[in-house]
């Protein structure tokens, strides 16, 4: 039988959205010991995870008005970034001089001058600018615990959250905000006789925070998607928290017509207590860990295959650093244990993750996890992109591998008047029709007396049906869009070679038996 041909992957038109979708939630910022950080990133590294939702604790880098404490956090995102690992900044946790209700309350909350926040925001856009592009703002604010136990207020998060838009799009407005994913809730007031709410139900806090006018200041929606015992096939039930209660969450976008946007879900996963935790204290469900492992990934893969606005999920988490006790049922999210024991949930996402890095015949955006970049490339986002972004190598020698099954690569590129050229080799050679430079190497010259974007490149056409590695080489300022793998036809199966070969041979014996009949071959 000949081999099955892979059907053709049609462009994903909602921006953000053709990316790696493996993440996870990592506690960097509480592990003293640099080896131990360095082992986590790395194990993470080898599972395909290709991003980090990582805190960056307001108190901790600004302890007093003004004086900032980078070097920490400088450390793990070097870390991150050297392993490949895009970083999803979580900014929150305000220092007790920003709010006068700090105190005693454990609780976290804005401070008293949201002006405050954006000040903090704005320098954190402007130390971290060409490192990290994501920013979450806040974290749950549908919990009174989130909000310095007070009353839920939609329209106030909607305030905070246009401040912190609008002074880190002052910096570079290549940054893209993420709301602060809302915790999964049916609500409840703070007493029996309360008109106020305690904990909000997420569906409500959206809707009033989309009617506060929220809409216009976030280019991501955060979610929350837990199974609570529920497999990720569960349908959504507005009664009902599991994983499919996202979409929920999506209709709300959709009744506001806020469609184009993605949504990442930055909490996610299953928890596995173990059969001796009693079943009072199963806040989460339970599941074994062999359900663990199956329901992460299939969750992940029905949200990339059914959900065109769906982008990175990030699990619930890879690894503590051991101060969450075996008594608390939080502890059996992880991915990995904090002595480093791989648990099922690593070993499954580790097997699915490598499927993504592959590019099969299709249209894919230049995120897209089949191409790993090295060096000094940076995100360019414009609506004239596709996708409405871009990937830009501004200095001589930025590489990047693309891994792809097919016969043909075509690249989608912007040219302008001050782009380099784009050297190519297709596994480790030369390809025969591009044009070769003094060194011999072949590359494709971007230059253009006038800017045009989305141009589209054939680069090879007729290579050997299989997997295929292409190293690309920034020579100067190069722009990449994208790439397109074409369709492959498909091959007849060996048994109609054989067939026809079978016919053939049966007509020709049958006119030597007619003829041997006749007697003319006796003659």
């Amino acid at each position: 039988f000949a081999p099955t041909v892979p059907n053709f992957t049609p462009r994903r038109t909602i921006p953000l959205t053709d990316i790696n979708p493996y993440g996870a939630n990592f506690f960097l910022e509480r592990e003293v010991e640099a080896w131990k950080r360095e082992r986590t990133v790395s194990m993470a590294r080898s599972a395909g995870i290709g991003w980090a939702r990582q805190e960056f604790v307001w108190e901790e880098i600004e302890p007093s008005p003004g004086v900032f404490n980078w070097s920490k956090y400088d450390d793990l995102v070097a870390l991150l970034l050297r392993n490949h690992i895009q970083v999803i900044a979580r900014l929150d946790r305000p220092p007790a001089w920003a709010r006068t209700n700090a105190s005693g309350t454990g609780s976290s909350g804005p401070p008293d001058d949201f002006e405050k926040y954006g000040d903090f925001v704005e320098a954190f856009a402007r130390h971290y600018r060409g490192q990290i592009y994501f920013f979450q703002i806040w974290n749950e604010p549908n919990l009174a615990r989130e909000w310095n136990d007070a009353p839920i207020d939609p329209a106030a998060y909607a305030r905070l959250l246009k401040i912190a838009y609008t002074r880190a799009k002052s910096v570079d407005p290549n940054f893209r905000i993420l709301t602060a994913p809302l915790a999964i809730t049916l609500g409840e007031l703070f007493s029996p006789d309360s008109t106020a709410y305690r904990n909000m139900n997420d569906l409500q806090f959206l809707e009033e925070m989309y009617a506060a006018g929220g809409n216009d200041s976030f280019d991501i929606l955060s979610a929350n998607a837990f199974g609570l015992g529920s497999p990720p096939d569960d349908p959504p039930n507005p009664g009902k928290l599991n994983f499919q209660r996202v979409l929920l969450e999506r209709a709300v976008m959709e009744k506001f017509g806020d469609t184009n946007k993605p949504v990442w879900i930055n909490e996610y996963g299953w928890n596995a207590a173990p059969p001796t935790m009693p079943d009072s204290r199963l806040i989460w469900g339970r599941v074994t860990e062999e359900q663990q492992a199956d329901y992460t990934v299939r969750g992940i893969e029905y949200a990339r295959k059914n959900w065109q606005w769906a982008g990175v999920t990030s699990i619930w988490f890879f690894r503590q650093v051991g101060d969450i006790s075996v008594n608390n049922p939080e502890y059996y999210f992880r991915m990995v244990d904090a002595d480093f024991t791989p648990r099922p949930v690593y070993v499954r996402v580790r097997q699915a993750a490598g499927n993504v890095q592959l590019a099969n015949p299709g249209e894919y955006e230049d995120t897209n996890p089949a191409l790993e970049y090295t060096g000094a490339w940076s995100w360019h986002f414009d609506p004239r992109a596709s996708g409405d972004e871009e990937t830009i190598a501004s200095a001589e020698g930025a590489r990047a591998i693309l891994r792809f099954y097919g016969e043909a690569l075509d690249l989608l590129v912007r040219k302008s008047a001050d782009a380099g050229r784009l050297k190519v080799l297709i596994d480790g050679q030369s390809v025969t029709k591009l044009p070769r430079g003094a060194d011999g190497a072949t590359f494709i010259d971007l230059a253009d007396a006038s800017e045009n974007w989305q141009v589209q490149i054939p680069v090879a056409r007729g290579l050997r049906r299989g997997e295929h590695t292409v190293e690309l080489t920034g020579m100067g300022k190069v722009n990449l869009d994208g790439f397109i793998v074409p369709a492959i036809a498909p091959s007849s199966p060996p048994w109609v070679a054989l067939g026809a070969f079978v016919i053939l041979g049966m007509g020709s014996l049958l006119g030597l038996l007619r003829e041997l009949r006749r007697g003319r071959l006796l003659k």
